[in-house]
């Protein structure tokens, strides 16, 4: 209902912004579900997010104390939803949960706000950029357009190959537990250890033609982008969900939704995504 309203409101024919216009406002509704947050503060779920993984000196925070300062703002709100619904009725919304369950009931402050960073960002920025990067890989290969014109089959397919081929968090870092190798590298206990998703989505004896966008590929959901084992993204299924939906309402409506000047990208080597992606939609 949400997608289908928020597409029938879009100029058809004008130039708009499809990342503030379309990825940011579908993606912080769903967030804004998750946490049964108050709906006319949503926006503040999107600030936090970008703050969250801005460096200090980027065009979205100036300072490190400023940046701390919005997300003891971030923690504060939380904490008054938290408080509220501690006692409350039981319910499926993560505030709740994380305000019932014993595990995280009393936990410190300092681990609230890394679990609600760690879902603001999961729940926001990934899917965003999935959205966007969506739109600028069927713009730079519009044969895939015409392909899934041709064959709507495809859709679950092409939603994989996006998240592939965008890959919307670019690396983890992660410390070593005991001493191993990968490949011909030895790898110490305690060595950190950075892993670039971005360059396992291209590894070209995994995929071939990995730089390119096929939205037939066979082997498209072995994406690296949901991370693995107990790493493995919670909200996977909601994301690919959130974009199916999002195309066949687009397919429905629209011949193609063009990208007509530069695109902008967020200052990050971990997030990997959109500020500004100028389209007009073509009816």
């Amino acid at each position: 209902e949400r997608t289908v309203n928020l597409l029938d409101s879009l100029p058809v024919g004008e130039e708009f912004n499809w990342v503030d216009d379309v990825s940011i406002e579908l993606t912080t509704m769903m967030l804004a579900t998750l946490f049964d947050f108050p709906h006319e503060d949503r926006h503040k779920l999107t600030r936090w997010s970008d703050v969250s993984t801005a460096e200090p000196g980027s065009p979205i925070v100036g300072t490190q104390e400023e940046r701390i300062a919005e997300l003891m703002e971030c923690l504060e709100y939380f904490s008054r939803l938290k408080k509220e619904r501690r006692n409350g009725p039981e319910n499926l919304d993560l505030v709740t949960m994380l305000a019932q369950d014993a595990a995280t009931a009393d936990q410190p402050d300092s681990n609230f706000l890394g679990n609600l960073m760690l879902l603001i960002v999961g729940g926001n920025d990934t899917t965003r950029n999935t959205m966007s990067g969506s739109i600028n890989a069927l713009h730079q290969y519009p044969e895939q357009m015409e392909l899934l014109r041709a064959k709507p089959e495809l859709l679950p397919n092409m939603v994989s190959e996006v998240i592939r081929w965008q890959t919307p968090l670019a690396h983890m870092r992660r410390t070593a537990s005991t001493d191993t190798k990968i490949a011909d590298q030895p790898i110490a206990k305690g060595d950190k250890v950075v892993m670039w998703y971005y360059s396992g989505n291209r590894d070209e004896s995994v995929f071939d033609n990995a730089n390119a966008f096929d939205i037939s590929r066979k082997n498209a959901r072995q994406t690296m982008s949901f991370g693995f084992g107990l790493h493995r993204c919670m909200g996977m299924r909601l994301a690919e969900l959130q974009m199916q939906i999002l195309w066949e309402e687009i397919l429905k409506r629209w011949t193609r939704i063009e990208v007509t000047g530069p695109i902008e990208r967020v200052e990050s080597n971990f997030v990997n995504g959109y500020s500004k992606m100028p389209v007009r939609i073509v009816a």
